[in-house]
């Protein structure tokens, strides 16, 4: 499980920990009072529907905070394709360990894995282009590092995981602050104020936008908003490679590659991660 990454004073383990708790409360008293503490079992993670497989490495990780003595088996790696009947991995332990993690372990598996199956489903659609598939910060509160890494696992490339680690003037921020030339402005006067070593990207709504900032000379890249392929492929003509481009609005799995083929270098997407269908997995005892 990657873990460059930290929200505040949290990091991904500590969000499993915290579902957990959530879960867990006081105690699983449908567990407790059914099995028996000593006894022991086996169980096995089966694939119900194909798609790829991801959060291998994050059950691994509930299943440990629940008991460390259970042996986990892996079999399938993240990121895998999967058919159904396929395991991705055994448990081997106390059966009440294994009865407590199941939920909140498959919680997991589902939904990332479901991210994962879209994001290589729409990103073979652009394959063949030079063109790389984004995503957004359109997640699940408490979820997002979860949901971006099965981006990643699914062959999609993770934007921003949030606020903090880069400027991206959007609409309502130019808007606010009177204009683009304005919002440059005050950006440019920002990170010389601060000396924070952000990147920054601007939304361009129109040809004016994008001459706007392209001539500003500290921007990295350009968000071409709700323009069509045929807009984009002008815009993309004017900035002849001066600095990156990203096409977002209003683009589907219908249309992704037309735009992809207007020669933009990224699309961002944010029903990678807000309109999904969790996988069918499911834990057996064996």
């Amino acid at each position: 499980m990657k873990q460059e990454y930290t929200f505040g004073n949290f990091s991904p383990e500590d969000l499993i920990r915290t579902a957990l708790a959530e879960d867990l409360g006081d105690g699983d008293h449908t567990t407790l009072a059914t099995i028996p503490a000593n006894a022991t079992g086996k169980a096995r993670l089966l694939v119900k529907q194909p798609g790829v497989i991801a959060g291998i490495d994050v059950a691994r990780k509930v299943f440990q905070l629940v008991d460390a003595e259970l042996i986990f088996s892996q079999v399938l790696q993240d990121g895998d394709s999967i058919e159904p009947g396929d395991v991705a991995f055994y448990l081997e332990g106390s059966s009440r360990s294994i009865t407590i993690g199941e939920r909140l372990a498959l919680n997991f598996m589902q939904r990332m894995s479901g991210i994962a199956t879209k994001t290589h489903r729409i990103q073979s659609l652009i394959a063949d282009t030079k063109c790389k598939l984004l995503d957004t910060r359109k997640t699940t509160p408490g979820f997002r590092f979860f949901e971006k890494e099965a981006v990643r696992l699914g062959g999609g490339v993770n934007h921003r995981f949030g606020l903090y680690d880069m400027i991206l003037v959007k609409d309502n921020h130019v808007d606010f602050a009177g204009g683009v030339e304005q919002a440059l402005s005050h950006v440019k006067a920002y990170l010389q104020q601060t000396g924070k070593p952000l990147k920054v990207e601007v939304e361009a709504r129109n040809m004016e936008e994008v001459k706007a900032v392209v001539d500003s000379g500290f921007v990295f890249r350009v968000l071409l908003d709700n323009m069509t392929p045929e807009q984009i492929a002008d815009a993309v003509e004017f900035i002849a490679g001066r600095i990156e481009t990203e096409a977002s609005g209003g683009i589907t799995d219908k249309n992704i590659r037309a735009y992809a083929l207007a020669g933009v270098d990224y699309i961002s997407m944010g029903a990678l991660t807000h309109q999904i269908e969790s996988l069918d997995l499911s834990l057996k005892a064996c």
